[in-house]
């Protein structure tokens, strides 16, 4: 077949199949292992270079990312499950193991691969009596897959010795069946695990009142833990379990990104000035369609926080209509127009930050099958989620599911995170500035009395965040420039 016959057969393909062959212009994911791979055109799209980028799309975003991804942290120990790896599958809830599988992998030639038995118990791949190890400064890197999440209900590390004697764990993912989930079926994804995010402790081992582990060294067992819902089996495949320096070894008190979703006005009139106060910048992620409407800000109110307080205007969708209803209720082909309607308006009026956060955080697949966050990489250096399972780390795991805590307020009976849960001792600040993390806050609209909803805080609860950040030293940086960290 000639170069050209095979360019205009790549050209006919239409914008779905072309999605669906998951030529995206996806991203070698920070950490190590992903969802998917691929290569970001450059800023701003040659046709040419972007066809060929992602796979035969005909029509490439005006405004492609620029590629500023974290560099790669490379591993300071790695167990990759390749011949004599010597962890061992096993628990009460396996059914079948095999700990050298070449039927699916991401490195080497081989994964272990364990299918539970539907009752509940815990299933795991693990390894106990290894050379001690020392997590000062380290974190956790995992690469996995589960085949099919209909069945999983939490996924656990645990990290011992003693044969398990003393331990700390992580539940690293709890599974919903109705929000958008970190872990997807079929999908290699890469999960970090920080000192900020321990679970519990056991044994000798503890955690004190402000999140502090008892220790940091001495570690010779390790275990992956899998746990069904007991409504039917579960086939896991484990990669990779790897120590990579941690955000510490960067911010040595953490950092934190202070961002508002949605555009409402009140972010420029209360938060700007509250935030002034201790030169703190944020994120804002905007809805195109609702700027200079009625309480929401104007294009001289988002240029004005921009300009002189250093605030990144970043996207959230283009139409109402689609903040309304979220990507996964669209085609392909109308998400990925709207991506790209959003990016020209924010370039076209000065804002030229790279980054995006998915509307009610959901980031599953549109109606015809495509993955939200793979379309988001056509336009977008990272995209923020609302999953908080784990706080986000540096550099992150996946940049295109972002983690947030969100819905913090200093209301009462409203739900979302009640605001003492982050400023109180042993909150997410302790945790963040004691062990170090990349902590994102999620707020919406601020009010000037009692917040009534999960999606606004008080003016004087946002003072108090602020000071209590402050208090602790934290450095606070938008998305942006804390992604600008690792480039």
């Amino acid at each position: 077949m000639s170069k050209e016959h095979s360019r205009t057969s790549a050209r006919s393909l239409s914008r779905r199949a072309a999605l669906l062959m998951g030529g995206t212009g996806g991203v070698a994911l920070a950490g190590g292992g992903g969802a998917w791979l691929g290569t970001v055109a450059a800023q701003p799209a040659d046709a040419t270079a972007a066809e060929a980028a992602i796979g035969g799309l005909t029509t490439p975003p005006a405004y492609a990312p620029s590629g500023r991804r974290p560099k790669y942290r490379r591993a300071t120990w790695s167990q990759q499950f390749q011949a004599s790896h010597g962890w061992t599958p096993g628990g009460a809830g396996t059914a079948s193991a095999e700990a050298n599988d070449t039927s699916a992998f991401v490195r080497g030639t081989q994964s272990v691969r364990v299918t539970t038995n539907g009752t509940g118990k815990q299933s795991y791949v693990r390894r106990t009596g290894m050379a001690a190890q020392n997590l000062t400064g380290k974190m956790i890197r995992l690469v996995f897959r589960v085949d099919d999440v209909t069945n999983l209900s939490k996924l656990v590390f645990y990290l011992g010795s003693g044969g398990f004697a003393n331990y700390f764990s992580w539940t690293f993912h709890a599974h919903s069946t109705t929000s958008a989930n970190y872990v997807q079926s079929g999908e290699w994804v890469t999960v970090h695990l920080q000192w900020a995010d321990v679970t519990s402790a056991a044994g000798t081992y503890s955690v004190s009142a402000s999140g502090a582990p008892s220790t940091k060294t001495g570690f010779t067992d390790m275990s992956f833990a899998v746990y069904d819902n007991a409504g039917g089996p579960v086939t896991y495949r484990l990669q990779a379990v790897e120590l990579i320096p941690d955000t510490v070894s960067a911010f040595p008190k953490g950092v934190v990104s202070i961002t508002f979703d949605d555009s409402h006005k009140s972010i420029h009139d209360l938060a700007r000035p509250v935030m002034d106060q201790y030169g703190f910048s944020g994120t804002v992620y905007n809805i195109a369609d609702a700027i200079g409407t009625g309480s929401f800000l104007t294009v001289d109110q988002m240029r004005s926080m921009q300009d002189f307080s250093g605030w990144e205007m970043a996207g959230h969708s283009y139409a109402n209509a689609t903040h309304t209803a979220s990507y996964p209720k669209l085609t392909a082909e109308a998400a990925d127009e709207d991506f790209r309607k959003l990016r020209e308006w924010l370039v076209g009026n000065g804002f030229t930050s790279e980054h995006f956060a998915y509307p009610h955080g959901a980031f599953q697949k549109t109606t015809d099958g495509v993955p939200v966050d793979q379309i988001a990489s056509r336009h977008f250096t990272t995209a923020r989620s609302i999953i908080s399972e784990t706080i986000e780390s540096f550099a992150p795991a996946m940049p295109y599911r972002l983690k947030a805590l969100t819905g913090v307020n200093d209301g009462t009976g409203i739900g979302g995170t009640a605001l003492s849960r982050v400023t109180g001792a042993g909150g997410k600040l302790d945790r963040c500035v004691n062990n170090g993390d990349w902590l994102i806050l999620c707020l919406h609209k601020v009010v000037d009395g009692t917040p009534a909803t999960s999606t606004e805080i008080g003016k004087a609860g946002l003072a108090e965040l602020m000071k209590a950040i402050s208090d602790r030293g934290i450095p606070v940086l938008t998305v942006e420039e804390a992604m600008a960290s690792y480039t």
